[in-house]
């Protein structure tokens, strides 16, 4: 063990700094609604100090529908969930969408803060952060719970998943 205590090669300066930073987002759900093909239920995420808008939303639905119109060669199964992140570093629009085979494919947009049309594809290897990861969690539970789990015609399931929200903030 080294002599604080971190018997492994974690950078605990970091993992310090990173905790006194971390603090609550805001998110808000949106309606969902039909984009490209998908039934997509969008979300606003903002950093302290940022602002998510209608505007921004907007932009963040042309990035969906671009992105969702060829989805389905993916194996789409017409389901999608949009985040648009008014991040502390810049803009991130995150487009998950379930495929077949109870899988998911995500696509990450990044781009400079009030520049939508900068917004391209992140990096490879680029996950969600933190918050972001947060909201797709709950998504998680609302696709399994109402839409593989739920009762009923699948009309029924549809609307149930299109309700279940998560609002307020994330950690």
């Amino acid at each position: 063990m080294t002599s604080a205590g971190n018997p492994y090669a974690v950078d605990a300066g970091a993992l310090a700094a990173l905790a006194a930073g971390h603090h609550a987002r805001s998110v808000r759900p949106l309606a969902a609604r039909p984009v490209a093909g998908h039934l997509v239920k969008p979300y606003l995420l903002r950093a302290p100090g940022r602002e998510a808008t209608g505007a921004d939303a907007e932009s963040a639905l042309r990035v969906a529908a671009d992105h969702l119109a060829t989805a389905r060669l993916r194996g789409s199964l017409g389901l999608a969930v949009l985040l648009f992140h008014a991040g502390g570093d810049g803009d991130y629009v995150l487009v998950h969408t379930w495929i077949e085979g109870h899988m998911s494919d995500l696509a990450v947009f990044t781009g400079p803060a009030g520049e939508p049309a900068a917004l391209r594809p992140g990096r490879s290897g680029l996950a969600p952060c933190v918050w972001e990861a947060a909201v797709l969690a709950h998504e998680r539970d609302s696709f399994t719970r109402h839409v593989l789990d739920g009762g009923g015609a699948v009309g029924e399931r549809l609307a149930a998943w299109s309700a279940d929200v998560l609002e307020g903030e994330v950690r």
